[in-house]
């Protein structure tokens, strides 16, 4: 039995006006060779894939893995390149197994699913019998293409998503059972017509995630997946959707894909967030005893596509005049590169922020000391590591600020502590990040607050302009099955 391999993966934020181009690809990962090297969030999968295929004795073949930070659309020729060098690799080879592992919301110039034209492309080179997996991040747009040209496709369940090696186990077994003729999956998937950011580590979606896992491996169901949707990304076919793969039964995985997507509607009311705006969650802290409070700036996360420099939160910050705050991750490699220059322990007047777009809000300036530098940080999400470049600690007379070369979200509080922060001494912690902080923050902070905060990445569901897709989901409507 032969195994392709391969990895293409970028969310793409049509909103952002950062283009996602080759430079992009090479800053984050561009290898032929991620198999000896360092999981990431899409490169662990490929891991899982090797050392289970060598251990049933598969010869298994690696093609590319290329992988960018989220941001604009992707430019034409990198990504039909990246998608030709893989196809490539599956008409030379011819595996009888190919898995994958991509983002699901990777829009290009002229392709607006990314995911189901590598599907397509690669099934015409692979005939209807051979086996297709594709492992994807929740926040995918399931589109037509994908399902109708993929043998199995599997999400990740939780978000943060901390169980993309899990889900890489999962894809394997139910391959490797495909291509020896032990089963004949079928895949369906139900609209839910809904978009909104669903939280798996609280309830009431922490009960919906077992649910799923409760029912694969009974009454012929194999798996059973949600997409949550990338609300930022103006396609046809954005929104949630259920997705359950049957041994052979058509039918029974249609209809357990309508119970969950009723179950994702019955609860509809306990994912209907409240989230206060900064000067609300400001007051919280100034009202608190409590210390390293958790607010998210949500609207400025670098992983949904935002450039991760708004300064909205500073502002308001310097305005009230508050200390002890530590916020980040800023990216400003030109400013990282100056304090380099100047060194720890340097008294510098800087400019941070507010240089992307006008979602970034205005610069500010600022007299700070340079109170640490780091190089080649990285951060934990689950099992994966995710690199960070290089780490400066600014302190701005009791504000502390984090800035880094490589643009990219605030996953947990060793940003601040493997800097030298005593974050026991502050009274908020600031992350540039939606929802993937909260697995590491949750563990320190007495209390966690996601903040409304403006940016290209707005929790709001109900402002984003689209233009392919009608307004008829919840919660833009109450209900859209009207």
């Amino acid at each position: 039995m032969k195994l392709l391999i391969a990895c293409l993966a970028t969310e793409t934020n049509t909103f952002s006006p950062m283009p996602t181009g080759r430079l992009a690809f090479e800053a984050a990962m561009v290898s032929r060779e991620a198999t000896k090297e360092p999981g990431n969030l899409f490169t662990a999968p490929l891991h899982e894939w090797r050392r289970m295929g060598e251990e049933l004795g598969w010869e298994v073949v690696e093609s590319l893995s290329a992988a960018a930070q989220p941001a604009g659309t992707t430019v034409r020729a990198v990504y039909e390149a990246f998608r030709d060098e893989i196809l490539g690799d599956v008409e030379k080879h011819q595996p009888d197994v190919f898995l994958i592992s991509m983002h699901g919301a990777m829009v290009a110039d002229g392709y607006d699913d990314c995911e189901g034209d590598m599907m397509a492309r690669a099934r015409a080179l692979m005939g209807p019998d051979k086996v297709i997996g594709l492992e994807l991040d929740p926040h995918n747009h399931l589109t037509h293409a994908m399902i109708e040209n993929a043998t199995l496709i599997v999400n990740y369940k939780e978000y943060p998503h901390v169980d993309a090696p899990e889900r890489a186990r999962e894809l394997f077994v139910m391959a490797a059972d495909a291509a020896t003729g032990k089963t004949k999956p079928v895949m369906r998937s139900h609209d839910c017509r809904m978009l909104t950011i669903i939280e798996t580590m609280k309830e009431p979606a922490m009960s919906y995630v077992q649910d799923m896992k409760d029912a694969e491996g009974k009454d012929g169901v194999l798996s059973v997946s949600l997409t949550h949707g990338f609300p930022w990304a103006d396609v046809a076919e954005v929104g949630a959707r259920t997705l359950v793969i049957a041994d052979g039964d058509a039918g029974k995985a249609e209809q357990v894909a309508k119970v969950f997507a009723g179950k994702l509607w019955d609860i509809r009311d306990g994912l209907r967030m409240d989230y206060p705006d900064i000067p609300t969650a400001l007051d919280i802290v100034e009202a608190s005893n409590h210390r390293a409070i958790t607010l998210a700036d949500m609207g400025d996360n670098a992983g949904g596509g935002a450039p991760a420099d708004s300064t909205f939160f500073l502002q308001e910050i310097l305005k009230r005049g508050m200390i002890d705050i530590a916020h980040g991750i800023f990216w400003d490699p030109v400013l990282v590169t100056m304090c380099q220059d100047a060194g720890v322990g340097a008294r510098m007047k800087v400019r941070l922020g507010g240089k992307i777009c006008a979602e970034s809000g205005e610069a500010v300036d600022l007299d700070v000391t340079v109170r640490a530098i780091r190089e080649n940080m990285t951060q934990m999400l689950g099992e994966t590591d995710m690199p960070m470049g290089t780490g400066v600690w600014l302190d701005a007379d009791g504000v502390h600020l984090v800035v880094s070369s490589l643009r990219t979200q605030n996953f947990s509080p060793s940003v601040y502590t493997d800097l030298g922060m005593d974050i026991t001494q502050m009274k908020a912690l600031i992350p540039k990040s939606t929802n993937h902080f909260y697995q590491n923050f949750e563990k320190i902070s007495p209390q966690v607050i996601h903040v409304r905060s403006p940016g290209t990445v707005t929790p709001d569901m109900t402002i984003i302009p689209y233009t392919k897709r009608d307004g008829n989901y919840w919660p833009k409507v109450e209900n859209p099955f009207t």
